[in-house]
């Protein structure tokens, strides 16, 4: 019988090996199977931005504050609102799940009104910085720029570089980020509402410079019939526009996914492209006054008028309390009415309208525009009209209270139906003149978010920069008003005088 050899047996560290190798070979293509498959529910697993906006209770619809007037970041067209923030923010809102209502505010009351919950999120080009950092909850940036000096086209004063600010005189909106750029740089800072108001003053010679936005500055070169102004340099910091909640609002995450969103999907990419790649036809002068005659004529029949006849009916019945406690015998109704009317008369209409609207939701009273409006403008012509019915009921001779006395009439109806007949004469010119002036204060208002024909006016001129059509075509309707009001004067005094004995 033959002798076979045995094959020797495998080592154990060997036979590990196979074992280890086979199992590889069978679980390989379960791994690349599952690799994807898990990735995607990674995927799956991130919110998207309207669920975030679901779980942070963002409010719908959302109210967000801009201008309406600084091109082309924030424009008003009628009653639509467009621009570059104003098409980022829709589109945020859109990947939200909200509608957007947008509240028209001047820049120098934005944060004010934010604090006073007038609106819930800024959308205007508001710089981050670490002040506002402390003070609002600020988004990713949306867009960034940088700043640029601006001199006339002649350059009288030889400004060439940021350098060249020091002791120059910079036209800057005082709140802003370039205001404190010029600072920085030694300028003396001037005060404007905005950067039409600084382009204005520094082509008439009234500032030596300014400092602003370079894409809002190069629209305005860009859309201007005859700019007469230049870019001499570009400073090295860099701003980046972001959007602004109150603190503790909540609202950040949820916006920074949609604008995260949009970047990725080429959103913000396109809008950018719209209004910065794209030539802009400027319209003529009668172009525009033909477009916004109507608009702005409807401000004044449907916002300046009711509110000037409100405050005005409003405004007699608190003077002819103020002027009877005035001349009161008693210590207290003469001490209330004398207070009333020195706070009145010793403080400016544009506080007594900040205090009402910005100041008094901090207590607890939140008014809309057009009430806040009226009730201010009601107590300001209160106070300025009861010493013109004190004056005009003391020129009636003594002798008329006591003829109404003798025939056994009390003091209330001898004032009703004998003195105040009398004194209407007389406080009929200086009360006309209340009235006028309040028709003119009316513009005020817009600082409370009134839109009326001044603030309608600047709307219509913000995407061409044509203040100067807009402007007059506002001041005529005033004047308009105005004769109109003169003319009942007019009339209501012949009518007063004819049973007056010359």
């Amino acid at each position: 019988m033959p002798v076979t050899t045995p094959r020797p047996a495998p080592g154990p560290l060997a036979a590990r090996l196979r074992v280890l190798a086979a199992l590889l070979l069978a679980l390989l293509p379960a791994l690349v199977l599952a690799a994807p498959a898990g990735a995607q529910t990674d995927a799956e697993q991130r919110p998207t931005a309207r669920q975030m906006a679901q779980q942070a209770e963002i409010p719908d619809p959302l109210r967000v504050g801009t201008e309406g007037v600084y091109a082309p970041f924030s424009i008003r067209k009628g009653d639509e609102f467009t621009g570059f923030d104003i098409e980022v923010m829709d589109a945020v809102a859109e990947r939200l799940g909200v509608e957007v209502e947008y509240v028209p505010t001047q820049w120098d009351s934005m944060f004010a009104a934010l604090d006073a919950g007038r609106f819930d999120v800024v959308a205007n080009q508001v710089t981050s910085n670490p002040e506002r950092e402390q003070l609002y909850d600020l988004s990713d940036p949306y867009v960034e720029t940088g700043g640029v000096l601006v001199v006339a086209e002649d350059n009288p004063e030889g400004i060439e570089s940021l350098e060249d600010l020091r002791g120059k005189r910079s036209a800057q909106n005082i709140t802003s980020s370039w205001a404190e750029v010029a600072k920085e740089y030694g300028a003396k800072v001037v005060g404007v509402d905005g950067m039409t108001e600084a382009m204005a003053s520094l082509k008439e010679g009234r500032v030596d410079a300014l400092v602003n936005d370079k894409l809002a500055v190069r629209n305005y070169i860009a859309t201007n019939p005859d700019p007469g102004v230049k870019i001499v340099a570009e400073t090295e910091e860099k701003s980046e526009s972001v959007f602004a909640a109150k603190k503790g609002s909540g609202y950040m995450p949820a916006i920074n996914k949609a604008l995260a969103e949009m970047e990725d999907d080429g959103t913000t990419q396109a809008i950018y492209d719209t209004y910065f790649a794209a030539d802009v036809q400027a319209p003529t002068w009668w172009e525009l006054v033909k477009e916004n005659a109507w608009p702005i004529a409807w401000k004044g029949i449907s916002v300046t008028i009711p509110l000037t006849a409100l405050s005005f009916t409003l405004g007699l019945a608190i003077a002819l309390l103020a002027a009877v406690g005035r001349m009161s015998q008693a210590a207290v109704p003469r001490a209330v009415a004398r207070s009333y009317i020195s706070i009145i008369r010793g403080t400016p209409l544009l506080v007594q309208l900040y205090l009402i609207f910005f100041a008094l939701p901090q207590i607890g009273i939140d008014l809309n525009p057009f009430p806040a409006a009226v009730i201010a403008l009601s107590l300001n012509v209160g106070g300025y009209a009861a010493e013109v019915i004190r004056s005009a009921v003391e020129s009636i001779p003594r002798g008329q209270w006591e003829a109404a006395r003798t025939i056994g009439m009390s003091q209330r109806t001898a004032l009703r139906r004998i003195i105040l007949p009398q004194a209407a004469r007389t406080a009929v010119p200086p009360l006309s003149n209340t009235l006028i002036s309040l028709i003119k204060d009316t513009s005020l208002t817009s600082i409370i978010l009134v839109v009326e024909m001044v603030r309608q006016a600047q709307f219509a001129a913000a995407p061409t920069f044509q203040f100067m059509a807009m402007y007059g075509l506002a001041a005529f309707y005033f004047w308009v008003i105005c004769l109109v009001v003169s003319f009942v004067q007019d009339r209501t005094e012949e009518r007063l005088s004819r049973y007056v004995a010359h």
